[in-house]
């Protein structure tokens, strides 16, 4: 799901408006065509940009500083003005009655005065009245064609940078190798097993196959691509793989297994398949196995691994999630995740989520890695990924993957360092409980 207004185009209007950029709350073809579904995703944001878009090309909307609100009353912006796009050229409204440049109307759209309203009584309509509180020509905002093909809701942020990192780390060159030989060093605390396996989870594009191309490059030495990945509407992961890293190389695998998965979706019948998940879980899935998400892996199928060993299984899930697309996650991914999240759970596997690209969800990270933990946005981020998928802030981390560069970042990879780190943590807890129901089995048989 990805924003309708081009790159183009959101530039052109934060060059309107500052040093900002635009974050997509509401997209009426996902979130629904209704007032409801409007004042749910947008309602206390300010300030947003509100734009419409119709059959015949054209791309208009308005801007206003006061937060939306179901109040029913006039809302006085001196700052509010429509819009819409001639070329690449942006023509703006601004308001002629400032007391009443915004209204607050429960089953409708972003309502401007009484001139414009997008998604009107919670239909894919516009009103349109020009000079009732802006003057505009109809022809050329909209062409005349009053019916919505989709309607969005962007706000404006503003770079935050807070006093203080909320979370210390160190960037120091010696950090980088002390966690290099931390993961290198690392030993299951249960001897059957050498290796600790992680399950990568999440939606298409996400960046789960970009994470263990990260990671490898981190320990290569230099930029390196294995898995596949890239952008695409669907999963460019067709086959559960198990990558191990090699500690350069000639050098050994380390003692960390990333299971990469087919990316979920929010429709039913596309994507990774949660009973699939419960196999490779239980570590039933051979590695290499073509997902089939209309008819999941079973016990007579060929190459199920009906005796898996602990060595097989996993030992912690990892969710991935596109910083950027956390605030416009849609509801049913939302619902999937949380029911994969329930069924790890009852299976007792410690999860964690890293949260990626952080640069392009943020100007000041994207300036400054070490700004990941000044961030005010992605710290609002982390707490709203916790939120939606129910797991406690300290069980989220941010990382950068390598996507575009040539080039080994130190900071970068301090990051995806930690990551791992905390895997190979949570992955000891796994270990731990395991021993733990081991022993009480011992003391009962005696």
């Amino acid at each position: 799901m990805n924003p309708s207004l081009t790159t183009s185009q959101q530039r052109t209007i934060c060059s309107n408006l500052g040093h900002v950029r635009l974050q997509l709350l509401y997209k009426a073809s996902i979130h629904g065509f209704t007032g409801a579904a409007f004042h749910q995703r947008c309602d206390t944001y300010s300030p947003t940009v509100s734009v419409g878009y119709n059959s015949s090309g054209y791309v208009f909307g308005g801007y206003t500083k006061q937060p939306f609100s179901q109040s029913g009353q006039d809302v006085a912006d001196d700052q509010a003005f429509l819009f819409t796009f001639s070329g690449e050229k942006l023509l703006k409204y601004p308001t002629t009655d400032p007391a009443h440049a915004v209204k607050m109307i429960a089953n409708s759209g972003p309502y401007f005065g009484e001139a414009l309203v997008l998604v009107n009584e919670s239909q894919k309509v516009v009103h349109n009245s020009p000079g009732k509180g802006y003057n505009f020509d109809a022809a050329q905002m909209h062409g005349n064609d009053l019916n919505l093909t989709e309607c969005e809701v962007y706000q404006v942020e503003e770079p935050t940078e807070l006093e203080r990192p909320w979370r210390t780390i160190s960037w120091e060159s010696e950090k980088r190798q002390e966690l290099m030989e931390s993961i290198k060093s690392y030993k299951p605390t249960v001897s059957s097993v050498s290796q600790a396996r992680v399950l990568l989870i999440g939606p298409i594009g996400a960046g789960k196959s970009s994470f263990f191309n990260s990671i490898n490059s981190v320990f290569r030495g230099h930029v390196t691509s294995q898995a596949i990945a890239g952008s695409s509407a669907t999963s460019l992961t067709t086959q559960f793989r198990s990558y191990s890293v090699k500690a350069g190389r000639e050098g050994k695998s380390l003692p960390i297994i990333l299971c990469d998965t087919m990316g979920l979706e929010e429709s039913t019948g596309a994507g990774l398949h949660d009973d699939d998940i419960v196999s490779i879980i239980k570590g039933h899935l051979p590695d290499r196995y073509q997902f089939n998400p209309s008819a999941p892996l079973h016990s007579e199928s060929h190459g199920y691994r009906e005796s898996a060993g602990l060595g097989d299984k996993i030992h912690c899930v990892a969710y991935v999630v596109d910083a950027c697309k956390v605030p416009i996650m849609p509801t049913k991914l939302e619902e999937k995740l949380d029911a994969v999240r329930r069924k790890v759970n009852s299976m007792g596997i410690p999860q964690l989520v890293l949260m990626t690209k952080v640069d392009e969800a943020c100007p000041l990270v994207s300036q400054d890695i070490r700004n990941v933990y000044k961030s005010q946005y992605i710290k609002q981020m982390m707490q709203e990924v916790s939120t939606r998928l129910g797991v406690p802030l300290s069980c989220v981390v941010p990382v950068k993957n390598y996507s575009e560069e040539l080039d080994l970042d130190p900071d970068c990879d301090i990051l995806l360092l930690i990551a791992i780190i905390q895997m190979l943590r949570f992955a000891d807890n796994y270990f731990d409980d395991i021993s733990e129901q081991f022993s009480n089995i011992k003391i009962k048989e005696k």
